[in-house]
């Protein structure tokens, strides 16, 4: 580090603006943290102007139960003077003490569990006036010991940190200012130690913040120049060793040697299983089978340098001249790897090209850079590779090639392997979350995915507007226990379902407000997340030990917390185990938001499509019904079904489906629903209704291309019209599947109806079948998505749709339940509509009907007849009405129709007057005029009755009328 440029600005600046009150320094003196101070000390709670590190600080110190006037700091005298961090930062401290030459600046170096170890004085005669705290090194500052201070600050907080004044917990550093910096290793990414500035309030300035971070820097700039050195050393021991040997005889590879030919594939793994062999600090091989299918062993040989540095080197032995005894004993029929208590390795030669791993955490030969990567937690074998022992090295009369592959010390490789099974994690994150549009499914998948890679338990709760689709109001309190996963049951977690809510001071609540992830690496000393649920914590406490929690935050909307739990690994969760805990939630967090979204929108289409089918059963004789919705898994479709009541008594039944899903289909299924409707209250018969229904969806057609629309609209349609008088069906579709008949006897059968083309080809004709269908028979009609499924067999689901029927003592709601459960796929991509109909047949005596000849003598007979008849069924109240009614239809079919002439009345919830002839000629209502002699009749008949209308046969009309019973 140089002390010209910045650092000898910043210097100048210091002296210059020494004693002088800066714009920060008035931000947080006075009134504002001094008087917040106060209060939270009487007892208040935190001041809305205390900056958050701050705050949380002082409440930990509250939870932890600190006074503000205690002097004593724990006091090591045992702490390391040739540590890492020491050798490293002595350079750096002495040209930081030139720096501040003459000024009240104490600059310090603590480790990583917050003892100082070094000091430095801008003005050394200060040191004489300081107490003890303040100039001699072994002090511990870790917050837990002395509360809100820039060191223990630093660890907690794991970056830069500005303490000023009454941001102190402590009494006796009120007059004071600190920054305080972690330094990291820059192999492992592991905090080492912190330094840290204190100087008087008056002296504070914010070019401290550039010079403190320069000063880190170089600190592990030269931490890494250290680690390089060592592995240096490291690599001529292993020459040295060679050499003393003095086995020149054999002869020697390197590397690239070893690759001369190998796939790139082959030098990866040679460089993972080498990395891997050092992170297990002791003796022992691996054979690695290469793409062309030689072996090549890897020895390990412990060593250590001149200068004490413990480490390993990474030989590789080539395929070649077998030795009189093997050089590798495998023990394979166990499975289990052979490791001699006392194995010696084959003595090394120097190697044409060394292989030695850098400060990067890669390796180079000759110069280049090969990626030093390994897989997970070492297994002791997988991909082809066995592990096995060194045997003892005797001489044969051709011995196989071998060179240095690599060397280095087991906690850097240990790191390589940590930041290889990182990345790999990232990567696999990036494939298994979000393969759903379904919000607890990928938050399932986040905490399938870093358990146990990552974390031993991981829990995330969701607030409850999340979980529908919403933005939460409230995302900090109004949170419910979604995610439990973990590598065992009987961890004591709040259970999936279960309200949460965090204190002030708890991880959990601290990333919600922060928007940062929270490290909690020993929760025995986590005094906010201890003190939110004493008991609960420490029935916590016997499964985990180290905590990261992380807001799930995407597009700025906070979606909830994670929060990942180790407990098997002894290690704590560090700084790069939080960044990528951050990763995984941020990704999770994304594709949770996306289905958030979705889950609105599907909310959203899945209300219309619900508004737009039936929202109960009509009142009627005639059969009965259940039915059933069911929404596809991943989208809502254009599936309906209907069920409408018709003329003398008969009932429609339909369903149908629109090709596609999502708002467009269910939009065109409700208008598709109305028009059916319309058309079979019109009594069209089940193939004019699907003429219509063609002409219809043809039309949207054409006027969506008009409006220059890309979408098609197609759809399937079944319509069957029953008619309890007669027990007969008539049966018509359109591309849809034929509908499930089961007879009273149990018999099941698929009526063979002419298959017809799906709706909107246009001008291909529409056939119906009439059948008959005897009481208690049920009629099962569905859509394609009960029995059509990507990985299914349409046959197989027939099967099973037949088997499932056989049972016409079931009631339809029964065999409803019983269909979807054994037919329907378990994750359905289309939507179910189902609807079951079970027959009933009218009483004949319920039935009175005549034929006439077309002579207007003949209406008094019948009307005379049909008096008696509802004598008979105690309907004389409607006799007046009905008499009338009849006199009408009669005598209009007589005058303006064709014979013969039939009458019919039923007796049902209502009474029903039925007059047909065999002309087609439709009566219209007209309004007569006063001056009129006639014209009058069909005006009385739709004032007298509750409704009427005209249905066409195959030759003929019905003119009917139906009158209402209520009063009798």
């Amino acid at each position: 580090m140089s002390s010209g440029g910045g650092l000898s600005r910043v210097r100048r600046g210091v002296v210059r603006f020494g004693g002088a009150s800066t714009p920060a320094g008035r931000a947080t003196d006075g009134t504002g943290p001094a008087r917040s101070r106060e209060r939270f000390l009487a007892g208040g709670p935190v001041g809305a102007g205390v900056r958050t590190p701050i705050s949380s600080s002082w409440q930990r110190c509250r939870s932890l139960g600190l006074s503000p006037d205690g002097a004593d700091l724990p006091f090591r005298e045992d702490f390391d003077t040739e540590a890492r961090i020491i050798r490293a930062a002595v350079p750096v401290l002495d040209r930081l003490q030139d720096t501040f030459t003459g000024s009240p600046m104490n600059i310090c170096v603590a480790d990583a569990s917050g003892t100082v170890l070094l000091r430095r004085f801008g003005e050394p005669s200060l040191a004489g006036s300081l107490p003890a705290i303040q100039r001699v090194p072994g002090f511990v500052f870790a917050e837990r010991f002395a509360g809100t201070n820039g060191i223990g600050l630093a660890l907690a907080e794991r970056q830069l940190i500005r303490v000023y004044g009454a941001e102190h917990f402590a009494e006796r550093a009120q007059g004071s200012a600190c920054r305080a910096l972690p330094v990291r290793d820059p192999l492992s990414g592991r905090i080492e130690g912190v330094l840290c500035f204190g100087y008087p309030r008056g002296f504070d300035h914010p070019a401290l913040a550039d010079l403190i971070q320069r000063a880190a820097r170089a600190i592990e700039r030269r931490l890494l120049r250290h680690s390089s050195a060592r592995e240096r050393a490291l690599l001529q021991a292993y020459l040295d060793t060679g050499a003393e040997a003095g086995v020149g005889r054999h002869h020697t590879v390197g590397l690239d040697e070893l690759a001369l030919g190998q796939h790139p594939h082959d030098r990866a793994i040679l460089m993972e299983k080498a990395t891997e062999l050092i992170s297990w600090a002791q003796r022992a091989a691996v054979n690695v089978r290469l793409r062309d299918g030689r072996k090549v062993t890897l020895l390990s040989r412990p060593m250590t340098s001149a200068t004490g540095v413990e480490g390993l080197a990474i030989e590789a032995v080539l395929p070649g001249p077998a030795p009189r005894r093997p050089l590798v004993a495998q023990r394979e029929a166990d499975g289990l790897p052979f490791r001699p208590s006392e194995p010696a390795v084959p003595r090394a030669v120097p190697p044409a090209q060394a292989v030695a791993v850098t400060a990067s955490g890669g390796a180079t030969a000759s110069g280049r850079a090969t990626a030093t990567t390994a897989s997970g937690r070492a297994t002791g074998g997988g991909a082809g590779v066995t592990l096995v022992g060194a045997a003892d090295d005797h001489r044969a009369s051709a011995l196989p090639s071998r060179g240095l592959l690599l060397v280095g010390e087991p906690e850097v490789a240990r790191h390589a392997l940590a930041a290889r099974r990182r990345l790999e994690l990232v990567s696999e994150a990036s494939t298994r979350i979000g393969t759903t549009l379904d919000v607890r499914r990928t938050a399932q998948e986040l905490a399938e995915t870093a358990v146990p890679q990552f974390a031993d338990y991981l829990t995330i709760d969701l607030p409850d507007a999340v979980l529908r689709g919403e933005e939460s109001a409230d995302p900090h309190g109004d949170l419910r226990r979604t995610v439990v996963h973990g590598i065992r049951d009987d961890c004591p977690f709040h259970p999936v379902g279960k309200q949460v809510g965090y204190g002030p001071n708890t991880p959990q609540l601290r990333c919600l407000t922060s928007g940062e992830p929270v490290l909690e690496p020993d929760l025995e000393v986590a005094a906010g997340w201890l003190a939110h649920d004493p008991e609960h914590s420490r029935e916590l406490l016997d499964h985990v030990h180290s905590l990261i929690a992380v807001p799930l935050v995407a597009r700025g909307v906070v979606l909830g917390v994670a929060a990942f739990y180790r407990g098997r690994d002894p290690a704590p969760f560090g700084d790069d185990d939080r960044s990528l805990a951050q990763e995984l939630a941020a990704r999770a967090a994304l594709s949770i938001d996306n289905a958030r979204r979705y889950t609105r929108e599907r909310s959203m289409v899945l209300a219309l499509q619900r508004s737009l089918l039936p929202h109960g059963l009509p009142d009627q004789d005639a059969v009965d019904v259940a039915h059933r919705y069911l929404p596809a898994e991943s989208d809502v479709g254009g599936d309906w079904y209907d069920v409408i009541p018709l003329s003398g008594m008969r009932i429609g039944l339909m369903v149908g489906d629109v090709v596609g899903h999502g708002m467009l289909s269910a939009a065109t299924m409700g208008r598709l629903r109305t028009a059916a409707r319309s058309f079979a209250e019109l009594d069209f018969p089940p193939d004019e209704v699907l003429t219509h229904l063609d002409n219809l969806v043809g039309r949207l057609d054409r006027e969506d291309f008009v409006a220059d629309t890309t979408e098609i609209i197609g759809a399937t349609c079944l319509y069957a019209v029953y008619d309890p008088t007669t027990q007969r069906c008539t049966m018509a579709r359109a591309g849809h599947p034929p509908p499930a008949l089961v007879r009273p006897d149990g018999t099941v059968s698929f009526p063979e109806l002419p298959a017809g083309p799906p709706l909107g080809l246009g001008g291909l004709p529409f056939e119906a079948v009439e059948t008959d269908l005897p009481e208690g028979s049920q009629l099962v009609l569905y859509t394609d998505g009960l029995i059509e499924d990507r990985y299914g067999d349409v046959d197989a689901a027939l099967d099973r749709l037949r088997e499932a029927l056989p049972h016409p003592e079931r009631a339809p709601e029964e065999t409803c339940q019983i269909v979807l459960g054994s037919v329907a796929p378990a994750h359905p991509r289309d939507d179910i509509a189902l609807l079951v109909a079970r027959t009933h047949a009218l009483d004949p005596d319920r039935i009175a009907s005549w034929d006439l000849q077309p002579d207007p003598a003949l209406v008094a007979e019948v009307r005379a007849a049909a008096m008696r008849r509802l004598a008979d069924w105690g309907l004389d109240e409607a006799a007046f009405a009905a008499e009338l009614i009849l006199s009408e239809l009669v005598t209009n079919a007589i005058r303006h129709g064709s014979g013969p002439v039939h009458v019919r009345l039923i007796h049902d919830r209502t009474l029903i007057c039925e007059v047909s002839d065999a002309s087609n000629t439709a009566p219209h209502l007209r309004r007569a005029a006063s001056t009129d002699e006639g014209g009058r009749g069909l005006f009385l008949v739709a004032q007298l009755a509750r409704s009427w209308g005209t249905r066409y046969l195959s030759r003929g009309k019905v003119i009917w009328a139906e009158c209402g019973l209520d009063g009798i």
